[in-house]
């Protein structure tokens, strides 16, 4: 057995499985997608051929100002790379075009100039005009209208009044969306708080169509489609990345349809066609940068969930180094005596009444609740950790065995390079 590469941070841990009981390695089919055209290449080709719209060209022409939503520092969408492509295609034919960028903070803080210029470039950031959106800014926002779920639709000002609203990003799995990418740059993206409380419910975040791989009847994905429609979303570029953040699929045009072409090559991608169940379960976030913090780590452990026996230990290998990334989220778990006394307390909230963080730490709980789980950092305070009732340990082999101390030397384990790039049911 090859030694298996776990991504950690900006690096990797590499890991010789051979003296266990592995019972599979889940790995996304996209880590081993071998295009034949340059990252470069793939962007212009799918901006070339849009999807179900017009050309972004045509769109451009005779306009006076435009907006492109781009992702924030959570987000490994490789910016340095697409922005620049469309930026030239947008001033080859509209070389006056007023530009601005918005970038899609969502729920989370705003991203720092030295995240910008890690994530940008220097020359984007230093001569283009780059906005955080921040979603508890009031006077920032505009109405809109009321979401099918029933709450009220308030978005940026910024993406409401400009002349086109674009969007790039990127898709892969997500934990209750389905898919990331096309209506998320719009809803969380530039949402209002209020908003996005709202769409993230403890009523919805519990459907069993608020999963992985799922956008059908998901009532999550139908208020952001909603919200995408509203804001007048007209075009996207969402890329799919392999495990070195590598560009090797795009998708561009029409908001939706683009989209859901893009989500149905993730899928194929991604989908793991036979679940194991392992006493005990290794995953990740993929590394930098959706290993930050454990706010964003939950999503790693949301793959291991179908893979893990009852009481079973997941160990959750994440850096970690922005701590908990939410102090709403960090108090609601450290602050209970237990992860059922979180979810019970969470489920009396009505959907109109939504707490900041609920959702993340409502599956945080849920996930608690019936596993135990070792997160592996060297770069976090363990006590915070031991506070949101999980386990710390500063290495792999160090959680590896006290996991096989508690499940026996002969427990089947699975390990899941990187938990956020597969769709496990």
């Amino acid at each position: 057995m090859k030694p298996v590469r776990i991504p950690y941070a900006k690096g990797v841990i590499e890991k010789d499985f051979s003296p266990y009981n592995i019972t599979a390695v889940l790995e996304s089919k996209a880590h081993h997608y071998k295009p034949t055209l340059s990252q470069e290449e793939i962007v212009e080709k799918a901006l070339d051929n849009p999807i179900a719209s017009r050309s972004l060209e045509e769109q451009v022409k005779g306009k006076n100002n435009m907006v492109i939503i781009t992702s924030d520092h959570t987000r490994p969408v490789p910016s340095s790379i697409t922005l620049p492509i469309l930026l030239r295609r947008i001033r080859a034919v509209n070389p006056k075009i007023d530009i601005k960028i918005l970038i899609a903070t969502g729920y989370h803080r705003a991203t720092t100039k030295e995240e910008m210029l890690d994530k940008f470039g220097k020359e984007i950031v230093e001569n283009e005009t780059l906005i955080n959106h921040v979603s508890k800014d009031d006077t920032s926002l505009g109405y809109v209208g009321v979401l099918p779920s029933g709450g009220d639709l308030w978005l940026n000002k910024i993406a409401l009044e400009t002349e086109l609203l674009i969007a790039e990003g990127f898709i892969e799995p997500h934990f209750f969306a389905g898919f990331s990418g096309g209506r998320k740059s719009v809803l969380p993206g530039v949402a209002g708080a209020k908003t996005v409380l709202a769409n993230h419910c403890s009523e919805f975040i519990a459907s069993d169509y608020a999963r992985t791989g799922i956008i059908e009847r998901n009532p999550i994905h139908k208020d952001m489609v909603f919200a995408a429609e509203k804001a007048g979303l007209r075009f996207i570029l969402n890329v799919v990345i392999d495990s070195d953040k590598n560009i090797i699929e795009a998708f561009a045009g029409h908001s939706e349809k683009a989209h859901e072409k893009g989500c149905k090559f993730v899928l194929e991608q991604s989908k793991i066609e036979e679940t194991p169940v392992s006493d005990i379960v290794i995953t990740s976030n993929g590394g930098y940068p959706l290993d930050q913090n454990i706010y964003q780590a939950v999503k790693g452990m949301t793959a291991a969930e179908p893979c893990c026996s009852p009481e079973g230990i997941i160990i959750m290998v994440a850096a970690c180094n922005d701590g908990h990334g939410g102090e709403d989220f960090y108090r609601s778990m450290a602050e209970a005596a237990s992860p059922r006394e979180v979810l019970d307390n969470v489920m009396k909230i009505p959907r109109g009444e939504t707490k900041p963080d609920q959702w993340e730490y409502q599956i945080l709980a849920r996930i608690l609740d019936r596993f135990k789980v070792i997160l592996v950092t060297d770069q976090c305070d363990p006590k915070m950790i031991s506070d949101m009732h999980m386990e710390h340990a500063y290495t792999l082999d160090e959680a590896l065995e006290r996991a096989l101390e508690e499940k026996g030397r002969d427990a089947e384990i699975t390990v899941i390079p990187d938990g956020v790039s597969v769709i496990v049911k």
